[in-house]
C-alpha cells in the first residue's frame, strides 16, 4: 500500500518543536492572566459571511485564501482565517456587552488560509490573540501593546515595534480617495495585484512588499495629514504613553494592515531573522466592527501572534527538570516499580517507569537514551543511581530512597 502523507501548508508538531509551541503558548498564556485577560475558546467554523462583512470582501484572505465549503444542510461556511471577527460575533452573540464596564478576551488556536507555504507560514496554523471591546482611551492602546511586549520579551525575541493611525472612518474615506487618485496616475508602474487593489483595496498597495511599487509610491500623500484632529490627538496621547513606559517605536506612515475593520491605532513588531515577511505580532483599533455586525457601538481594539513564526525565534527553553528513570529488576517487582513511580509523580517529580520486558542491561540503555538524571531500581531492597557521578546507594525500603531522591530533584 503507498505511503499517506500529510497534505501539503499542514504539519507536524512534535519533539523540539512541541516543546517550543507549549513554551510560547504557556508564556502568552501567563501574561494573559497576569493582565487580568479571560479565556475565549471559539470554533473553528464559521458562517462565511462573518469573514465577508468584518475582514472585508475585498481582502486577500476573502479573495484568495479562505477554506469556503458546503456543509450537509447546504450552509455556506468557512474555517475561521482569523480569531477577532469569531471573538466579536461571541461578543455579540453571548451578551458579554450586558455586563457592563469592558471585557477582555484571550484566545489560542489554529486559523486557516490556503496561501503559498513558506518559513513559518502554513495553511494550518496558530496564534494567541487578545481584544478589549468597550475600552476608547488610549490608554488601551498602550496597555495591549505594553503586553504584547512583554510576550515577547519573556520569549526572549528581539523585534521593533512600527506604529500608526489611520484615523478615523471618515478621515480613512477621505484619505482613500486622495490615494486612489494618486495611485491611477501611476498605475503602469504598479504589479499586477496592485493595479486590482486600486479600484478594490487601495490602502493595500501601500503595503506591498514589490520593489517597483515601493518605487512608485515613495512620494505618496501621507495618511496622517488627512485625519481629524481627535484621531491626532489620540496618537499624540498614545506616544506620550508609550514614552512613559520605556517602549520605543518607529512611526511608519505606510503601515496600514491587511484588514478592512481598523481605526485609529495600528502596529506591529517587526524581526528581520525570518526573511521579508517579518511580521510576529500585530493589531490595532476597530471601533466600528461590533456596530457593523449587529451589536451595540463598542470601541474595541486587539492584536495576534503566529505561533509558528514565533517559535522560529525562539533561541533558549527554560530548563526541563530532571528525569527519573524506575526500573523493575525483574518482572516479579513490576507491582513495586508501579508504586515507587506512582509515588514520585504525586510528588511533581518527572518520572518515567520502563514498560519494556528484557535484561537489567537492555533497560539501562533505555534509561541513558531517554537522558535520565536518576535511576531507581525497584527491587525488595531498591537502589538509587546517580546517572551523572555514577554513585549508586541501596535502602531498606521504597519509602527511604523517595524521601532521599525528593531532596535531590527537588532541592532549590
Amino acid at each position: 500500500m503507498s505511503q499517506i502523507k500529510k497534505v501539503r501548508g499542514f504539519q507536524d508538531i512534535y519533539g523540539e518543536n512541541a516543546k517550543k509551541y507549549r513554551f510560547v503558548v504557556e508564556t502568552a498564556r501567563r501574561i494573559f492572566e497576569n493582565y487580568n485577560f479571560n479565556e475565549i475558546i471559539l470554533p473553528y467554523v464559521e458562517d462565511v459571511s462573518l469573514f465577508i462583512r468584518s475582514v472585508g470582501e475585498e481582502t486577500d484572505i476573502v479573495q484568495k485564501e479562505m477554506y469556503v465549503f458546503e456543509d450537509r444542510g447546504g450552509r455556506k461556511v468557512a474555517l475561521r482565517p482569523e480569531g477577532t471577527a469569531s471573538a466579536v460575533r461571541a461578543y455579540i452573540e453571548e451578551g458579554l456587552y450586558a455586563k457592563g464596564g469592558y471585557q477582555k478576551l484571550f484566545y489560542e488556536g489554529a486559523m486557516f488560509r490556503y496561501e503559498r507555504p513558506q518559513a513559518g507560514r502554513y495553511r494550518q496554523f496558530h496564534q494567541i490573540g487578545a481584544e478589549i471591546f468597550g475600552a476608547n482611551s488610549p490608554l488601551s492602546d498602550a496597555e495591549l501593546i505594553k503586553m504584547v511586549k512583554d510576550i515577547l520579551d519573556q520569549l526572549g525575541i528581539q523585534t521593533r515595534l512600527e506604529i500608526n493611525t489611520l484615523g478615523d472612518f471618515e478621515s480613512r474615506k477621505k484619505y482613500i480617495e486622495v490615494l486612489r487618485n494618486f495611485l491611477k496616475e501611476r498605475k503602469d508602474l504598479l504589479c499586477e495585484d496592485c493595479k486590482k487593489r486600486i479600484e478594490r483595496n487601495p490602502l493595500r498597495v501601500l503595503d506591498c512588499k514589490v520593489e517597483k511599487c515601493i518605487e512608485a509610491t515613495k512620494d505618496v500623500p501621507v495618511l496622517i495629514d488627512y485625519i481629524s484632529d481627535q484621531s491626532l490627538q489620540r496618537f499624540e496621547k498614545l506616544k506620550e504613553y508609550m514614552k512613559s513606559l520605556g517602549i520605543s517605536f518607529i512611526f511608519n506612515p505606510r503601515l496600514v494592515r491587511g484588514l478592512d475593520y481598523y481605526t485609529d491605532t495600528v502596529f506591529e513588531f517587526i524581526t528581520d531573522k525570518i526573511g521579508a515577511q517579518g511580521t510576529v505580532a500585530a493589531g490595532g483599533r476597530y471601533d466600528t466592527l461590533v456596530k457593523q455586525l449587529g451589536g451595540p457601538d463598542t470601541p474595541a481594539l486587539g492584536f495576534a501572534a503566529g505561533i509558528e513564526r514565533l517559535m522560529l525565534l525562539v533561541e533558549k527553553l527554560p530548563e526541563e527538570k530532571d528525569l527519573v528513570v524506575v526500573i523493575p529488576v525483574v518482572s516479579e517487582f513490576n507491582i513495586e516499580g508501579l508504586k515507587i513511580a506512582d509515588r514520585l509523580r504525586k510528588k511533581g517529580i518527572k518520572t518515567e517507569l520502563v514498560l519494556k520486558e528484557g535484561s537489567l542491561k537492555s533497560k539501562m540503555k533505555l534509561a541513558n537514551k531517554m537522558g535520565g538524571r536518576f535511576v531507581v531500581f525497584a527491587s525488595e531492597n531498591p537502589e538509587l543511581k546517580d546517572m551523572g557521578s555514577g554513585e549508586q546507594e541501596r535502602f531498606e525500603n521504597a519509602e527511604d530512597l523517595i524521601d532521599v531522591l525528593t531532596e535531590k530533584v527537588l532541592k532549590p
